[in-house]
């Protein structure tokens, strides 16, 4: 799992002023939002007794633990402990980790590192929210497996004719032709020609008296950390899906899609696009679930690459790099506690970066290795 990039957490419009647990890269975080409608993301652990401040209230822009009452302030400070006497001092250490969050394009993003601001990777643009010719549909389904592997899976063009069949693939014509990636540090993208199956249904009507083509350009793309692009040019329009793999924890991913079309632009139509879109994960996710091994190996050569998977190896030297350059999730991210024997992952945010004596401080002492008996 990668740490030091945004991570879209949650539909915007499932962020308010009730708190909101999400996990991701095996933490739990809490959302909320401010008085100004600003998202907030925190650390959803109270330092205190590890209350679970999702569990708590939201006030002001504070956020009060339901266990004693500490309230947390927007930046992770706390800064009230009820059962203290009004002269008491709050120590330094009564903080939680708070990590940047924005909303942008209809989900709210969080960075997940401790990297200051100008070195912190861009959120990917996602155009065709502000596009008022494309209508936006969500949906979301937990799959039992690794992130980079339903990761892997939407930017994998061979697959489509035998996971999907005629639904999405054509398996009378399941060659890949020669194609290009396009590569930045942050993303690879390609065009890929796929023979198209019959349309069927809904969208089979705009057919009717039409010749179908021989191939039909499909746009597969990834974007760092865990984003996938699929652009379908269909004749009747485009359908692109924003494929967000959360890394619940190592073998558990929740993925979220923000569906867009510029045809049956109606309402209407918006159950059937959904009903589709699942149809898509239903019929990978036994696949993905089954493979071995179940992690992405290391080494490249692992695992034996043709041609066709070009994304996939743009995407595994490029980790390769970031794993090298210390963006991993591992060491002294993981913490150990103590019997029962549990492991948690708990990421720096940038307030440790910025206040180095602090950089412990509200760390689970058994970071400094072993059990602690």
């Amino acid at each position: 799992m990668l740490k030091n990039f945004w991570y879209a957490l949650e539909f915007a419009d499932k962020v308010g002023r009730t708190p909101r647990q999400v996990r991701c890269l095996g933490q739990d975080f809490v959302l909320y939002r401010t008085e100004s409608g600003e998202p907030i993301c925190l650390s959803d652990l109270c330092v205190h007794r590890g209350g679970a401040l999702s569990m708590g209230t939201v006030s002001g822009d504070c956020i009060t633990c339901p266990y004693h009452g500490w309230q947390y302030d927007s930046n992770g400070v706390c800064v009230r402990i009820p059962a203290n006497a009004p002269e008491r001092a709050i120590p330094r250490k009564a903080r939680v980790d708070a990590y940047p969050a924005v909303e942008r394009y209809g989900m709210v993003w969080a960075f997940l590192g401790d990297l200051p601001e100008e070195q912190r990777p861009p959120i990917p643009e996602i155009p065709q929210w502000a596009d008022p010719s494309f209508r936006a549909v969500q949906y979301e389904m937990v799959v039992d497996a690794n992130y980079e592997r339903t990761f892997e899976n939407v930017v994998d063009a061979s697959h489509t004719p035998f996971v999907h069949g005629t639904a999405f693939g054509n398996p009378d014509k399941p060659e890949i032709p020669d194609f290009r990636v396009r590569q930045t540090d942050w993303s690879a993208e390609a065009d890929i020609p796929l023979s198209p199956p019959p349309p069927k249904g809904l969208w089979g009507l705009l057919f009717r008296g039409k010749e179908l083509p021989d191939f039909v350009t499909v746009t597969n793309a990834w974007y760092l950390p865990n984003i996938v692009k699929l652009h379908v040019r269909l004749p009747i329009g485009d359908l692109m899906l924003y494929d967000f793999n959360i890394p619940l924890s190592q073998d558990r991913t929740l993925i979220k899609i923000l569906g867009f079309r510029n045809f049956f632009t109606g309402g209407w139509a918006d159950g059937n696009t959904r009903k589709r879109i699942e149809k898509i994960l239903l019929q990978d996710r036994p696949v993905v679930e089954s493979q071995r091994p179940e992690l992405l190996p290391f080494d490249l050569s692992d695992e034996l690459h043709v041609r066709s998977d070009a994304l996939q190896v743009a995407y595994r030297r490029r980790r390769a790099q970031l794993i090298k350059d210390g963006w991993w999730v591992g060491g002294d991210d993981v913490v150990t506690g103590d019997s029962p024997r549990r492991r948690a992952t708990v990421l720096a945010s940038p307030a440790r970066h910025d206040n180095p004596e602090l950089a412990a401080a509200w760390v689970h002492k058994a970071r400094q290795g072993g059990d602690p008996r």
